[in-house]
């Protein structure tokens, strides 16, 4: 019988280096908001997302472009850009056809270090496109990456939750001896029939919910919403 691909989960981008990405599928979780929003413009038809970590860089390829800037800082939309980083902003009616170009506090930050890193593949994920992530990671028969965005380089649950939700699906299908990962899935099956309650305990849900954005926040941890798998390639993200 053929050996198992490893599967491993990173809590912070600052853990990355200690993991190998040569050769293995990342997936980039940054479920509030940034990989929701991503998976939501794809599903809903914009063209590709752009990723970058530099707002400068956002408004000077967005030109490049003709494209829609977007991004936030701490939860707020950047002086300069166009639109923010909420789901709720990129319905069919307005990204059909369009390119997004992103820039977020986390996600698209650990983007880039994962393909600096070395990784052969990276795709997005949240839980609006769960399946189409572990559908993915079981048909690529590859070593896997599970990377949480955290926050400004510290642990967060609601990305945690999600690796958990992941590997709860296909761990059948890889070797993990990964104490992260083990503790994502028992995260994971302790609140995933109370989702909406456990995550108004988050920190991260203080820190949006001030905003007024809860039913976004809500939005991001409901299953196969957006059901599409952004897959990076030629420095944008594609629906695969």
């Amino acid at each position: 019988m053929s050996q198992k691909p490893s599967l491993h989960t990173v809590l912070s981008p600052q853990l990355l280096h200690l993991y190998n990405c040569n050769n293995a599928t990342v997936v980039i979780i940054d479920v509030f908001r940034a990989t929701s929003t991503i998976a939501t413009a794809l599903h809903n038809g914009a063209a590709r997302v752009i990723p970058v970590d530099a707002v400068d860089k956002c408004i000077e390829i967005g030109k490049q472009v003709n494209g829609i800037t977007a991004g936030e800082r701490d939860g707020k939309i950047i002086e300069g850009l166009q639109y923010g980083n909420s789901p709720a902003e990129y319905p069919r009616s307005f990204i059909e056809g369009k390119t997004l170009v992103l820039t977020t506090t986390n996600g698209t930050k650990l983007l880039h270090m994962a393909l600096a890193a070395g990784a052969s593949e990276v795709v997005t994920g949240s839980f609006p496109n769960l399946s189409a992530v572990c559908n993915f990671l079981v048909q690529q028969k590859k070593e896997v990456i599970l990377g949480c965005s955290a926050w400004k380089d510290r642990f967060n649950l609601e990305d945690t939750l999600f690796a958990g939700a992941v590997i709860h699906q296909i761990k059948e299908h890889f070797t993990i001896h990964c104490d992260s990962s083990l503790m994502a899935e028992q995260i994971y099956l302790l609140h995933k029939n109370d989702m909406f309650t456990h995550i108004r305990q988050l920190t991260h849900w203080h820190r949006l919910a001030k905003f007024g954005l809860e039913k976004d926040l809500e939005y991001c941890v409901t299953i196969d919403v957006a059901n599409v798998l952004p897959r990076f390639k030629n420095g944008a993200l594609l629906a695969n």
